[in-house]
Formats: structure tokens, sequence, C-alpha cells
């Protein structure tokens, strides 16, 4: 930089002969900054307007939009697993441990005990919503339903680390989530859908010939199968805690503070090990729809025991 052009940076600066800092008078700073001061304390002003007025329409438990045609919502619930894996895999569907005592298997474990203890943990606050229900016995509006995580029994529970040491694991499946929605049940044997496995729709049959035709346990059923005919191979026996269905009694889910998913607690306690096997879970209800691309009222995951 050449002193004459130094020169005329520092005049710019401060020009001493007029006063100015940076091209200003003191007098035209000040007016520069009451004006922006006053600006942004109109903006901030009206911004606090509009959101104190969004907020008197918004309501903190019922959804705005919940008609399933016109919300992305939807009204076709999907399927969830636990326990899923770590962090730095959480893309991975796929459920991969060796057994034995010096087996890595403790990561699966500590995720079902997260989930499984959470149950347990009422919600003190929502202690007066709290019920509990049966297959004739409904919850009360602004009630829900308590689930008894008691009843996922066999391997399925901590004492037993959920089968993993043993090369026999358990996985949590439970519904998503939908406003209001109501599952629709059939009402005779006959009415079960065709591709219904035939496992599940035996046990279902074996249910309604022990109440003489009286369906009065109506769920939402489950399954979980092999994807493919060697996947059904090496599956093995699957069993289901505290059965392969979701009462009717826990829906619909209304946002009620404290509300308690049901759980479906599936075993898999004669996989065969070294290999890989797809497994495919779905929901069963009138009002449910299977869609394998976007795995609508399904879920996907892989096992491999070492």
């Amino acid at each position: 930089m050449t002193a004459k052009s130094s020169s005329s940076l520092a005049y710019y600066v401060w020009n001493s002969e007029e006063n100015k800092f940076l091209g200003r008078t003191a007098t035209s700073w000040c007016k520069i900054a009451v004006f922006y001061i006053v600006f942004y304390m109109c903006l901030l002003a009206f911004w606090t307007l509009c959101l104190l007025i969004f907020l008197q329409f918004l309501n903190y438990r019922n959804p705005h939009c919940d008609d399933p045609d016109r919300c992305i919502i939807g009204n076709n619930p999907g399927l969830g697993y636990r326990p899923r894996p770590p962090y730095n895999q959480i893309e991975s569907t796929l459920i991969w441990f060796k057994q034995g005592k010096d087996g890595n298997w403790r990561h699966w474990v500590r995720e079902l005990i997260n989930v499984t203890e959470s149950y347990r943990r009422v919600d003190p606050n929502a202690g007066a919503q709290l019920t509990t229900c049966g297959y004739n016995k409904n919850a009360s509006e602004n009630q829900f339903c308590e689930f008894k995580i008691d009843t996922l029994g066999g391997l399925c529970t901590k004492e037993r680390n959920f089968g993993y040491d043993l090369g026999k694991p358990c996985v949590i499946i439970k519904l998503n989530k939908i406003y209001n929605w109501y599952p629709q049940v059939w009402d005779t044997v006959q009415e079960l859908p065709r591709e219904m496995p035939s496992v599940l729709k035996k046990r279902i049959e074996d249910d309604f010939a022990q109440q003489g035709g009286n369906i009065h346990k109506q769920n939402v059923w489950i399954s979980c199968e092999g994807e493919s005919a060697i996947d059904i191979e090496n599956i093995g026996y699957v069993d289901y805690y505290p059965g392969p269905g979701m009462p009717i009694y826990y829906f619909p889910y209304t946002n009620v503070q404290g509300y308690q998913s049901p759980l479906v607690a599936v075993s898999f306690s004669d996989v065969a090990p070294g290999v890989l096997i797809r497994i495919k879970c779905k929901a069963w209800a009138k009002n449910i729809k299977h869609d394998r691309v976007y795995r609508s009222g399904s879920v996907h995951f892989e096992i491999m025991v070492d």
C-alpha cells in the first residue's frame, strides 16, 4: 500500500476537519442507529403478534388436519420394531450378534430394556388417565389402557436377556400411532384374508372355536415369517407374547398424556446360526393395507446369529 492510499484510508476512517467517522458525523450515526432499533423493534412486535394469533388456533392435543384423504399422516399405520442398531449403523435393519457369555449381544438387550422399563415408569401427571382395560371394558374419554409389560413372557424378559445370550432373540413389534385411528376387525373366520399366513389363521380359528363362535376377543393381528422359502426354512419356530395380536381396546390413540402403545414380543427361538434370515412382520385388520414398496402395514428386518 502506497503512502497516498494509506493516507486516504486514514482520512476516510477519521476526518478531523469535519469530525466524521467512516463518512458520518456523530449525529448521523445516532440517527441511523435509532432508525434500525425502531425498525427491528417493530419487526419483532409484528412477528410476536402473528405468533400469538397462531397459537390461539393451535390445539396441543388434536391435529389440525385429521382427514386421511387430505392429510399427509394418512390412515394406514405402519409397524416399528426394537431393538435398533447402534447410531453409527442407524440405517441398517440387521440384528447381528454373537451368542454366548463372551458374545456382543448386550447392545441389543439394552435397547429392549429401555423400551420395556419405560412402561414401568408411569408419568405422575397421567395417573388419573391410567386405567385397566379388558375386552369387555374400554377406557373412558381422556383415559388410556395400561399395558402390562410383564405379559411379555418366555425368553422375552430382562431377566432372561431377551434370549440373546442363548442365540434365541426376541424382537418387540409395535403399531405406529395415528391419531383417532381405530381398527376394523373380522367378525367371522370366513372373512379372514386368503393371504394371511396359515399359522396365524389357524390360531385365530382356534380362538374363535374356544369362544363358541363369539369373537369378543378382537385384535389387530401380528404375523412374522421369512421372506423367501430359504428364510422360512431357517427361521424355525416363532412365538408371540402375550399373543399374536394387539387388543382393540388400546385404540384409538387420542394423544392422552402417558398413553402406552400395545406391544407384541416375537420370540425367534430356533433360528439357524450363521445364516442371514430376512423377516417380514405384518399387522392385520380390515383397514390395514399392505404395500411392499412403501412397507405399509408391515416392517422388514434381518437376523443373523453367530
